[in-house]
């Protein structure tokens, strides 16, 4: 393999480079909107924000109320901050207000929930189940799979109900929890196909990628074609337990990286840095079944129990996925690194609920940093990343950039030698099995919004 060789999927990124570039400077719709607190907005009033921006906010803001913050969401269609607040304390309501959020009075404590939730975790640890704290209802929202029945589905019900009257509610799923290995045509080990999250520079300064951590234990060595020749190797792999994210190294250490997601149809979008997620943010998922789909963020620190064992501190959405796409991209519109698909139940033609792993969290974990670190890549990369590393992080990572002009000149090289590669994949990928109008359907969400 070429030292410029990369795997099919980010060679069609590389080729597309010229388009990705047009296309964020399209798909920012919410670049009008006040996002830094300007104070356009009268004092007291709510601020129109992006859910990054919203984000921020409630990140700085919950500290701040203590144990009167019983968390928040984002209301994406009147772009502002909604922050739950138990107790009866005046001056808490006129804080979150003067901060430019909207703050709604609610009986479930924060502190009263997770303890709701260790409840649930030490009585009600089924294969089949999952849990996670929902601020739209002030519930824990439970959710059992077609599998959970008879003696189990008793079981869960039981211990719901000793949580008392409005603490947690329990939700059918038609399909069935599972890690989403099989199937897609991105990266190939052991038998499994997975796709390929984002590609990540580690501490060392080598490139790299981050994918599923069922992915990761289920073979050491990963390939861009079946049977094929490895091209990167799982230097470290959790699942199950606190995460499903694994780190692989490309063997060749001149392999090129793009901080890229491919969109389909010879769309790509750069990916500046990583961030948390947001209750009732808009978000994308890119995998190698079922291409592009759209949803919204449902929950947060959720705990699945999958058969294989439990999996906490994962994302909720209702973002659809199916097999092959474990591992996948789940990003913002405005180019920021969110999720790894993990799993969930159901697919695109039914829908269903999926599971991601936090990109922040994983990364902290494995130390490594989206990309190359060249675009921002300091921002929401979790504890342990310096956040002043901008100017100088080429140097820091690689060794051999001298104030960024080689990296700059490599980049442009790698868009201009993953042409034919990206042309020949895109044509791959066109007729790709089940998902595939859906994925059309997204991207022209993604393009005319």
């Amino acid at each position: 393999m070429s030292h410029r060789r990369i795997p099919k999927r980010k060679a069609v990124l590389a080729g597309a480079g010229a388009v990705g570039v047009a296309a964020a400077a399209i798909l920012l719709p919410h670049a009008n909107a006040s996002q830094s607190g300007s104070g356009s907005e009268p004092k007291g009033e709510p601020r129109t924000l992006s859910a990054a921006a919203a984000q921020d906010l409630v990140s700085q803001l919950g500290p701040e109320l203590g144990e009167a913050y019983a968390g928040a969401y984002y209301d994406a269609q009147k772009q502002q901050v909604i922050v739950n607040v138990s107790g009866d304390s005046n001056e808490v309501i006129v804080q979150v207000n003067e901060a430019g959020a909207v703050a709604r009075p609610v009986e479930n404590s924060m502190g009263e929930l997770k303890s709701a939730a260790d409840t649930l975790a030490r009585d009600a640890t089924i294969p089949g189940t999952a849990w996670a704290v929902d601020p739209r209802t002030n519930q824990v929202l439970v959710t059992a799979d077609r599998t959970v029945a008879g003696d189990s589905w008793n079981q869960l019900e039981s211990a719901v109900k000793s949580l008392g009257s409005g603490m947690a509610r329990i939700q059918k799923s038609a399909g069935e929890f599972k890690p989403f290995l099989e199937g897609g045509d991105a990266i190939f080990g052991g038998g499994s196909r997975c796709s390929l999250g984002f590609n990540v520079t580690t501490g060392d300064g080598q490139p790299g990628f981050l994918t599923a951590g069922h992915c990761g234990v289920a073979d050491d060595q990963w390939s861009e074609d079946p049977n094929g020749a490895p091209i990167g190797t799982v230097q470290e792999a959790t699942f199950p337990g606190e995460g499903d994210f694994a780190l692989v190294t490309y063997d060749d250490p001149a392999t090129e990286a793009p901080s890229t997601v491919d969109l389909g149809n010879g769309e790509t979008l750069d990916i500046a840095a990583a961030d948390d997620a947001a209750v009732g943010q808009e978000v994308f998922r890119m995998g190698s079944t079922t291409g592009l789909n759209s949803g919204q963020v449902t929950g947060l620190d959720a705990t699945v129990n999958y058969p294989e064992g439990t999996v906490t501190g994962l994302i909720q959405t209702n973002v659809c996925a199916e097999p092959g796409d474990s591992g996948g991209a789940l990003f913002t519109r405005d180019g920021s690194a969110i999720g790894l698909t993990s799993g969930g139940s159901g697919d695109c033609t039914s829908g269903g609920e999926t599971f991601f792993q936090p990109v922040t969290t994983a990364l902290a974990a494995v130390g490594a940093q989206i990309g190359a670190g060249d675009a921002g890549g300091d921002q929401g990369q979790g504890e342990g990343q310096d956040q002043g590393q901008g100017e100088g992080q080429d140097q820091d990572e690689a060794g051999q950039d001298e104030a960024g002009q080689e990296a700059g000149q490599d980049e442009a090289g790698q868009d201009e030698a993953g042409q034919e590669d990206g042309q020949e994949d895109g044509q791959d990928q066109a007729g790709q099995e089940d998902g595939q109008d859906q994925a059309g359907q997204d991207q022209g969400d993604f393009d005319g919004n």
